[in-house]
């Protein structure tokens, strides 16, 4: 089985944005939703519930970000 990056999806209240994704993105974002769901044993739904997920794993695991957040204590 693939360990997948992110796991399952809280259940939290969102704040609205509005983006433009680029076609191939969004089928890469379905199809990770997808996979997502066949690890997890559950139904992601709507594939752009998976979005702020990834951008919060992305800036955890980011050390520079890290580094620059402590520094300047954001």
């Amino acid at each position: 089985m693939t360990k997948l990056k992110l796991g399952a999806v809280a259940d939290d209240k969102p704040v609205k944005i509005s983006i433009d994704l680029p076609a191939a993105i969004h089928r890469d974002l379905i199809a990770y939703a997808e996979v997502l769901g066949r690890e997890t044993g559950q139904t992601v739904g709507e594939p752009a519930r998976l979005i702020a997920p990834m951008i919060e794993r992305f800036m955890a695991t980011d050390r520079a970000f890290s580094k620059a957040r402590r520094v300047r204590q954001f």
